[in-house]
């Protein structure tokens, strides 16, 4: 498909839904038609976000207020939750990529256990794909919504699911310990995210429950072929964006820390936004800042049948709203990096 598509963004005034719009700004074959903020319904998106003065942009609406007539495929970046009532009644025709969490487990009774309550639109999430874009292209191709996987998860499955899949490393070993900027925790205004709250210090959350283990147990088992539990732990580091998971494993059989770098560089080998350094390789956040792009690396570990992988991610880009673009173009059959070019902002 060739053709240019207009595109709604529901939930416009938060953090996704200005990096959706600063990419889709860029992006060839995109007309912004629609852009829902319900709390600033009637201002500009300037002036909720100052960068994009002077743009020729439509003023935000209700979600109420769109006119479907218009409009080819929607990005959802409301909150967990409340996506569910509003997509149930977005016609058919149009498709969809959502951000919020609501659509990313296939079991309903896994949603109800880790989101608090029962699934509202269970014949959508019957439908939809988990579009972690490099492992699931041909699905996401023949989609019609796809539940755009959480920052956390896609940063810790990337390396680790190609991994499991080749029976490489001991599924019941695994350790993530995973840090993120303090834009993984929205828009909204929340005493703990207050500057004097995090500025100057380091500390771990939903330690033991957190929300995103549903996902990695999924995604996980699946490629295991078994059902794995892995060890997960959040932290929340005083920097704007970012994201790294620091993975421990242990490999098995004949594998090394040497074969899983090997398997990993073949697994992504030609990958345009996934990229294995080489071994013992540090990656950085700040390297792939702004960008679509993911690091990976492997390390060996000083204990013996150990290995140590890390991995990079803008939480806000690959994490989010790059990798929902990049969903979105795999879904109109266009060149899957259009519109993503951008290489990492440094320093």
């Amino acid at each position: 498909m060739s053709e240019t598509i207009n595109v709604a963004i529901l939930g416009a005034s938060g953090y996704t839904g200005a990096e959706l719009l600063r990419f889709l700004l860029n992006h060839p074959k995109v007309r912004i038609a629609a852009l829902t903020a319900d709390r600033k319904a009637g201002s500009t998106i300037a002036e909720a976000f100052p960068q994009f003065f002077g743009i020729d942009l439509p003023r935000l609406i209700t979600i109420a207020e769109v006119d479907w007539d218009g409009i080819d495929l929607v990005f959802c970046a409301l909150p967990h939750a409340t996506t569910q009532a509003v997509l149930k009644e977005v016609p058919k025709r149009i498709k969809i990529v959502d951000l919020s969490a609501d659509f990313r487990l296939s079991d309903p009774t896994a949603y109800e256990y880790w989101y608090g309550g029962a699934h509202q639109a269970l014949e959508l999430q019957a439908e939809a794909v988990y579009g972690i874009t490099e492992f699931a292209r041909e699905a996401v191709a023949k989609a019609r919504l796809v539940a755009n996987p959480g920052c956390y998860t896609t940063c810790s499955q990337l390396p680790v699911i190609p991994l499991l899949e080749a029976q490489a490393i001991d599924p019941d070993e695994i350790v993530i310990d995973a840090k993120s900027g303090v834009s993984g925790a929205g828009r909204s205004a929340k005493e703990a995210n207050l500057f004097t709250e995090v500025s100057e210090g380091f500390h771990a959350y939903g330690v033991g429950r957190h929300r995103h283990m549903a996902e990695l147990e999924e995604g996980f088992s699946r490629a295991a072929g078994r059902p794995v539990i892995p060890a997960f732990t959040p932290h929340l580091v005083p920097m704007n964006r970012g994201m790294l998971a620091t993975i421990y494993v242990k490999p098995v059989g004949e594998a090394t820390p040497r074969s899983l770098h090997a398997i990993l560089e073949a697994r992504f080998a030609g990958e345009t936004f996934v990229k294995v350094l080489p071994f013992g390789t540090v990656p950085q956040t700040r390297h792939v800042r702004g960008s679509n792009r993911t690091y990976i690396s492997v390390f060996e570990d000083r204990r013996p049948g150990r290995a140590i992988i890390m991995c990079v991610l803008d939480n806000l880009v690959k994490g989010a709203s790059g990798q929902a673009i990049q969903n979105m173009n795999v879904m109109m059959g266009w060149d899957e990096a259009l519109g993503l070019e951008a290489v990492g902002v440094f320093p």
